[in-house]
């Protein structure tokens, strides 16, 4: 494993496991794959819905290609649930594709983090609801959702 380390180290408290995933949702809303792939292991093993992912190569490559057909992508997460070095995530985002059809993805993932704070597994089940566009919830200017931004709880999602 890398000697790197990563913000907010295991084990998780309350406050340290939803400081956590507000910045992985900052680093996703920045599509940067790169950025990402930094809060990762060098060998993090995925599962993506039903591909899996090895390594931070892998990453930045599933990354590129997911944000060239998700467009105007934004997310929010959830803390769900903690224990020691494992969170569990809610999320939803939303995105349109070429042809200017949008949707609401629904997820969970399960995140394990080694010792320096990088997280070693994501596993994630998601679903995708078509929508139409004036059934949006996330609208703000691309990039990092706004503080006074509402979270999917009182977004009723």
């Amino acid at each position: 494993m890398s000697n790197e380390k990563r913000p907010l180290l295991p084990p998780f408290t309350q406050e340290s496991a939803a400081r956590k995933v507000r910045l992985a949702e900052n680093a996703w809303n920045s599509r940067d794959p790169a950025r990402v792939a930094l809060a990762y292991t060098p060998d993090s093993r995925w599962r993506n819905r039903a591909e899996f992912i090895n390594g931070r190569d892998e990453i930045v490559a599933f990354l590129t290609r997911k944000w060239a057909r998700e467009l105007d992508y934004r997310l929010i997460k959830e803390l769900w649930a903690f224990a020691e070095n494992r969170i569990a995530v809610r999320f939803a985002y939303e995105f349109h594709d070429d042809s200017g059809s949008w949707f609401r993805a629904y997820g969970n993932e399960n995140w394990e983090f080694n010792e320096n704070g990088l997280m070693a597994r994501r596993l994630a089940s998601i679903n995708d609801l078509p929508i139409r566009e004036a059934e949006r919830k996330f609208f703000w200017p691309q990039g990092e959702r706004p503080a006074d931004h509402l979270g999917l709880s009182d977004l009723g999602l």
